[in-house]
């Protein structure tokens, strides 16, 4: 008699309690998904940080390079000279440009994703869902860079300063991820122009950097 005393308490509580429905529970998020340009300007703050250190590496470099071939050094400060425009022009600026491409291109070709972007689980990749090759990284490189080149020609029309010039290729660039804004998919400027794109990968398929680069050597390997 106790025993069937003791049972019914268990089993009234039992059925009180509101069963839950599986399909109502949230789920993780298991798909990747167009990346938000907040995000993408964030991740690119991150990289800015490095790519700076990178250019002022090279230019320091190139400096003392130039001074010894192009110019006779002196002892005093009134003897210093500044590096002759085609040194600035031929030599210079090309290796700021292919530091820039080489560090987006080397990181892309081997896991889809730099620095700052696997800080925010960033990846690029081609519209076929692949990493990107030489000839798409610098592609979308050359992308990003065509409206921050034009509105920096805009101002440099307008007023001619080089403030007005900096400020308006700031602009251009904030202009490529504002685009997404306007873009029914949700994509940047240079995203169109290079049929690449960045997704925001979830966690449970996020993929470290440095684990990206091994299994890329063993898949080139395999085949």
């Amino acid at each position: 008699m106790s025993k069937s005393l003791s049972k019914r308490p268990a089993k009234a509580a039992n059925k009180s309690m509101p069963k839950r429905n599986p399909s109502t529970q949230p789920l993780p998020d298991k798909e990747p998904t167009i990346a938000k340009p907040t995000t993408r300007v964030v991740a690119i703050i991150y990289d800015g940080m490095l790519i700076l250190a990178l250019l002022f590496l090279v230019g320091t470099i190139l400096t003392v390079i130039g001074t010894v071939l192009t110019m006779q050094t002196g002892t005093q400060s009134s003897q210093a000279q500044s590096l002759p425009t085609w040194y600035q022009n031929v030599v210079m600026t090309p290796s700021f440009v292919l530091t820039l491409v080489a560090f987006y291109g080397i990181f892309w070709r081997r896991g889809g994703q730099t620095l700052g972007m696997q800080t925010w689980r960033l990846k690029t990749v081609n519209n076929s869902g692949h990493l990107l090759t030489w000839g798409q990284s610098f592609k979308r490189i050359l992308a990003a860079c065509l409206m921050p080149l034009l509105f920096g020609i805009i101002g440099s029309l307008i007023g001619g300063s080089r403030a007005l010039l900096l400020t308006s290729a700031f602009l251009g660039l904030i202009f490529n991820y504002a685009f997404c804004v306007f873009n029914r998919r949700g994509l940047a400027v240079q995203d169109m122009l290079s049929n690449t794109i960045t997704l925001k990968m979830p966690k449970v398929a996020h993929e470290g950097l440095w684990s990206g680069f091994k299994n890329r050597k063993k898949n080139q390997k395999s085949q």
